[in-house]
């Protein structure tokens, strides 16, 4: 063993001063950080791509629908572009708009000049017809086109501003000589809305948008991803392999690369506060139990009294370590719901459709029924009230 003082300068060496840090660049893991290469959306960067090159040419941009689960990149993937088209022409004017915070016809309007000018427009005092006005006299200055990304476009629907700001967008060119037809990029990760069908006939006559789809990253894409944002955002030696590979999996579990961007932030912030110079795998359960219960309770939400009656009981037979196989959890669960056998699938089916179980092949008996949660943390989000 090594003498006391050799000891205590290698643990001083581990340990973090309290004016150091562990991120080279921590907006790296901001869901509104935009990487310089988007890993594994190259199909959709060349589709896009290609429907703002009439733009280009003195023409219009086509409308689009990008349509996926959420974290598959939809939102990166149209920040990219609009960083590209900023960078290279002023033919094409973008705009990035955030319907879930900006839902009323005043706050996207507010929200086009300000992304088109660089500032916002005064917040009393000037009228809705006068800041689409200014919005197309920088048109006309520029010479140019708009292209608006609607991101979350549903929340305009629940909002009733939906159609209205599709017809008056689409259609600007009609009050203004010399301004040509703008273009919209319309995003949802609600994959249970059909943005064009929600349309009346008078946008669907002018819109005709092509859905560009954005499925799940593989676990293997997660964990290049993450990699990449690691490399850029954390100093070498902070976030060990085999943490980031159980990040990863984590990532692919939800289908949602965020979760592990905000894994990786939440791990390597514990790990910093402590003053230690790597992440343990304490810092990532931490991480993780903060991250994905809210992930779970709003799923569980989403659940009709009786589907969340027999995740429960599923969850509490998984913790006494019955037979999980999938008949045997069908008697069992006759014994407290009144169901038979097309309702139970009817609720096991649902609970696989939200990823909260898997089911896989059992030894020769059917499928069995696995938990993608912590049992304990299921049973206390199904007990406790809305």
């Amino acid at each position: 063993m090594l003498p006391l003082p050799d000891r205590i300068c290698m643990r001083q060496k581990d340990i973090l001063r309290y004016d150091q840090t562990l991120f080279r660049d921590p907006e790296v893991f901001n869901p509104t950080f935009v990487p310089e290469h988007l890993h594994h959306r190259d199909a959709q960067v060349r589709e896009l791509a290609f429907f703002v090159r009439p733009a280009l040419r003195g023409g219009s941009p086509r409308n689009a629908i990008f349509r996926g689960p959420p974290g598959t990149g939809k939102t990166t993937t149209a920040r990219h572009i609009f960083a590209m088209i900023a960078e290279e022409t002023g033919q094409v004017l973008p705009a990035y708009v955030n319907c879930r915070q900006n839902q009323s016809s005043a706050a996207v309007y507010r929200c086009i000049f300000e992304e088109i000018y660089g500032y916002a427009p005064p917040a009393t005092g000037r009228h809705l017809d006068d800041i689409r006005a200014a919005i197309v006299a920088r048109l006309k200055e520029k010479n140019a086109c708009l292209l608006i990304c609607l991101d979350d476009a549903n929340y305009l629907i629940t909002a009733g501003t939906y159609n209205l700001l599709l017809y008056q967008l689409l259609r600007l060119y009609e009050g203004w000589d010399g301004v040509r037809c703008a273009g919209v990029f319309a995003v949802t990760s609600d994959l249970a809305i059909n943005l064009y069908a929600e349309a009346d006939r008078p946008v669907q006559s002018v819109f005709h948008p092509t859905e560009v789809f954005f499925s799940p990253y593989t676990k293997a894409e997660i964990r290049e991803i993450l990699a990449d944002r690691v490399r850029q955002g954390l100093y070498p030696g902070v976030m060990p392999t085999p943490l980031l590979d159980r990040i990863a999996g984590i990532a692919a579990d939800e289908q949602d690369i965020r979760v592990g961007l905000d894994l990786i932030g939440m791990a390597v912030m514990q790990a910093e506060a402590d003053g230690r110079r790597r992440v343990d795998a304490g810092d990532v359960a931490a991480a993780a139990r903060t991250v994905i219960a809210p992930l779970l309770r709003t799923r569980i939400a989403g659940l009709s009294p009786g589907e969340r009656t027999f995740l429960c009981r599923i969850a509490e037979q998984s913790l006494g370590g019955a037979d999980m196989v999938s008949g045997a959890v069908f008697e069992a669960a006759r014994e407290y719901l009144p169901i038979g056998k097309s309702t139970y699938h009817e609720h096991l089916n649902r609970l696989v459709k939200i990823g909260i179980v898997d089911l896989v092949p059992g030894q020769g008996r059917g499928r069995e029924i696995q938990l993608r949660y912590d049992p304990d943390t299921v049973v206390r989000i199904c007990r406790s009230p809305d």
